[in-house]
């Protein structure tokens, strides 16, 4: 009689079982397979407008009093537009958008193909994965229409998480794994209805985590479960599988500057796929060759990810203002509008071809629409309003430019990264300026 070892029995049914759900909840097939010759950007989704049905208290181009943003967008071509407190110079009421409107989502996609912005990274912020009720959030209705836009025009989609709003002590990166796993089941994020544009790397599905090493930040990052949830991402039998990228500060590699002192941070970057500095405020036009040192970080970095088997995607960025933002945040450090320029585009140029030239072969732009710090590379008007009654609620102008054209310049970076165009340091002549 043959003796059958049911407990071994029993774990090999459980093994057979966990390999054959094995990371199929991600489509094997997806329009972006990797990220290398690629140019993506942030994508906050975070903007509300009085009369959107959001019940917000409060907007972000507030009142003329106090305004969070520094750039206007330019709302010609959106669907649905909602009044605000502000005038145009001409007297016109100026108009707003929401991101909770489905048209908004569609037309910013809609954008990217026309000018060939290769996708976006949304923004996930940790209060909205700690939320009890995902399925109602505001932040989920925008996440799925993203996907189904990004499906719609081919564009490529990826999950940033944001750590902004993780408590010091109470909460941990759980809340992010709960999330990943509601993302993956019921929003369908790398596994879309139509066509999966879900953003892959060396065939795996890429999940950003940023916020990491940052001193301003009010939580260890010793003991909020990081590497429990690197682990997670890249281990899980049924959700994992994944590329993970690490947002961290621009001085990570020396830990220096804008960077919390702790090797610990280099243990975290080595788990993981893919190192993205934060570089915004951190070089300007207004310094003498601070594109050579910006070039000389980046050669840096990149040896550094070499020797540590890990990838490198330069950020770069347009310009900056935080005027308005600064004047209740920091009343002691106001910003001056427009504090780093964009100069025409120059500046955004220098970043774009000292990257590719260093040795770049993919890039992240920060933003797609951040108005609230003058990241924006979408559509913003030369034409802002004029504030009445308190000249010191001001925005940023466009310096002449219109109002597509840094999604233009977007564009033309792309075609480089692509050898679809040689490299060339001086900024392009656009064929209507020439």
């Amino acid at each position: 009689m043959k003796i059958i070892n049911y407990p071994l029995l029993v774990i090999l049914i459980l093994c057979l079982a966990l390999n054959g759900n094995a990371q199929t909840k991600h489509s094997k097939n997806t329009l972006y397979p990797t990220y290398k010759g690629l140019i993506m950007a942030g994508y906050q989704g975070w903007f509300s407008a009085a009369g959107d049905g959001s019940n917000s208290s409060r907007y972000a181009y507030g009142n003329e009093e106090r305004s969070g943003i520094d750039l206007w967008p330019d709302v010609s071509e959106y669907e649905k537009t909602y009044p605000t407190p502000f005038k145009l110079s001409d007297g016109q009421p100026a108009l707003f958008f929401s991101s909770a409107d489905k048209s908004t989502v569609d037309l910013h996609f809609k954008w990217m193909q026309q000018y060939g912005v290769d996708g976006v990274f949304v923004q996930r912020f940790f209060n909205t994965a700690k939320s009890k009720d995902k399925k109602n959030s505001r932040s989920s209705f925008i996440m799925q229409n993203a996907l189904e836009a990004a499906s719609k025009y081919k564009r490529a989609i990826a999950v940033m998480y944001d750590l902004s709003g993780l408590a010091a002590s109470g909460e941990d990166c759980s809340a992010i794994i709960e999330d990943w796993k509601y993302l993956v089941d019921e929003l369908k994020v790398t596994n879309q209805q139509e066509t999966n544009t879900y953003l892959n790397f060396n065939g795996k599905p890429i999940v950003a985590i940023w916020g990491v090493g940052f001193p301003d930040r009010p939580y260890n990052i010793r003991n909020i479960g990081l590497e429990r949830l690197i682990d997670f991402l890249k281990n899980d039998p049924v959700y994992g599988g994944c590329a993970v990228m690490l947002g961290v500060p621009n001085s990570w590699r020396t830990l220096r500057g804008d960077c919390n002192p702790d090797p610990y941070l280099h243990d975290l970057i080595k788990q993981c796929d893919i190192v993205l500095p934060w570089s915004v405020q951190r070089y300007s036009p207004l310094l003498h060759n601070d594109m050579n040192r910006y070039r000389d970080d980046l050669i840096e970095d990149m040896k550094w990810c070499r020797e540590n088997n890990l990838s490198y995607v330069p950020c770069v960025y347009p310009g900056f203002s935080w005027h308005n933002l600064s004047r209740y945040e920091f009343p002691d450090d106001i910003k001056p509008i427009a504090s780093i320029p964009r100069m025409g585009g120059r500046f955004y140029w220098q970043m774009l071809s000292t990257a590719m030239s260093s040795g770049a072969g993919m890039l992240y732009v920060a933003m797609f629409d951040e108005v609230n710090e003058g990241t924006a590379i979408f559509k913003v008007t030369d034409n802002p309003p004029v504030s009445k009654t308190n000249p010191e609620t001001k925005f940023a102008d466009l310096e002449g430019k219109p109002s597509d054209y840094y999604l233009w310049l977007t564009g033309e970076a792309a075609k480089i990264l692509r050898n679809e165009e040689p490299l060339n340091f001086k900024l392009p002549v656009r064929k209507t300026e020439k």
